[in-house]
């Protein structure tokens, strides 16, 4: 059978947490505010798991300057209404100092069945992350890609680090998120497959079990959509700069096409060991960019900075093909100004240094928050 050409559409998720402006705590988002929300963005918005969170995807885009005119229509939507409320959305993957035991369930069937499902595990999880759907339609390509793309979530995952405090403490990671999510099962490396039909079997012996209702019960950090002909990258934070989410979709949609262009040449992207990969996860989990991850052809650390500029001339082809060469480039922007992780950081450091104590430190990095969400959604 002849080999259906991908059309490397995307789509992208976002999760925020909603917040009080004059304490800077999280909020359970009022019904009305959710009524106003969906009344203009429709399907696009939805509730998530706790109640103090709030969910967007774009439609199906043809390319990233469509897909970051969307997100930007979502963001000023979502923080137009919540001002009205006295509230704000963080593009953030933990808040810095809220307490996961005050929040709430939403009241939806699903969230119930999860909180019944996972226990203990389901409250702690006051995390938010950023989705990225490419579409690739062939079925076993989608398997083939999910295989070889694995290889490159720890550089993903440390570019777009933005959980560095939980509950008031500096946790020592750039991303505390993943720690967080990685105790429910079914997280972590995609596992190997040789064809979508082994993909498929392997799912379907959960189901046949009662372990799960249907494949959106696995929550890989990249999975073969259960949803849409799409592969789905999962394992990025969620980061407050618009410019910042738009380049490491535009990295990910420019990784698929490049492997995609290596199979057509009958080449392939050398797929290592889960061992392996697993330790660079771990490197950008703890380190995001300031840190090193392996080059296991040359067995050796290197500066995320190097990789990253190799990144860039590795798919500087299937970006231009793609039409987000502007964009993909920005991504050396976090490595100059740091991921989210490190500005949080800095902004706590800044307001200490300033005589600030704790608790204003604190609501310092969550007012720098607060505006890295929306800021550059009135560029062009």
């Amino acid at each position: 059978m002849e080999l259906q050409t991908p059309t490397f559409t995307l789509g992208i998720e976002e999760e925020y947490l909603l917040v009080d402006r004059k304490t800077r705590d999280l909020v359970a988002a009022p019904d009305a505010l959710m009524a106003e929300c969906t009344k203009v963005l429709k399907s696009r918005v939805s509730p998530e798991f706790l109640q103090c969170q709030i969910e967007v995807g774009t439609g199906v885009c043809k390319t990233i300057p469509q897909a970051r005119a969307e997100l930007v229509e979502l963001r000023k939507t979502i923080s137009g209404i919540a001002d009205g409320y006295g509230l704000a959305p963080l593009a953030v993957a933990t808040h810095p100092f809220a307490d996961w035991q005050h929040q709430t369930f939403t009241n939806k069937q699903r969230y119930e069945e999860l909180a019944r499902d996972l226990a203990g595990v389901a409250r702690r999880m006051l995390i938010c992350g950023m989705h990225v759907h490419v579409g690739i339609e062939d079925e076993d390509l989608r398997i083939d890609l999910l295989g070889q793309l694995s290889y490159f979530l720890p550089h993903l995952l440390a570019l777009s680090a933005s959980s560095p405090f939980w509950q008031g403490r500096d946790t020592g990671l750039a991303s505390y998120r993943l720690s967080v999510f990685d105790n429910l099962p079914r997280t972590g490396l995609p596992p190997m497959f040789n064809s979508y039909a082994e993909y498929t079997r392997a799912v379907d012996r959960l189901i046949a079990a009662g372990v799960i209702e249907d494949a959106t019960k696995i929550w890989w950090d990249l999975r073969p959509s259960a949803r849409f002909p799409t592969l789905e990258t999962r394992i990025c934070d969620v980061t407050p700069r618009l410019d910042d989410t738009v380049a490491m979709a535009a990295l990910v949609q420019s990784l698929a096409h490049m492997l995609y262009r290596l199979r057509l040449s009958n080449q392939r992207w050398r797929q290592y060991e889960r061992f392996l990969i697993n330790e660079n996860r771990w490197q950008a989990q703890r380190h995001g960019v300031s840190g090193r991850l392996m080059d296991f052809g040359k067995a050796k650390l290197v500066n995320y900075t190097d990789l990253l500029e190799e990144l860039l001339e590795l798919v500087a082809h299937d970006a231009e093909e793609l039409g987000c060469s502007r964009e993909i480039v920005k991504l050396r922007d976090i490595i100059t100004s740091g991921n989210s992780a490190d500005r949080q950081r800095a902004v706590y450091k800044a307001a200490t240094d300033n005589g600030a104590d704790h608790t204003e430190a604190m609501q310092a990095v969550v007012d720098s928050l607060i505006e890295e969400t929306v800021s550059g959604l009135d560029q062009s």
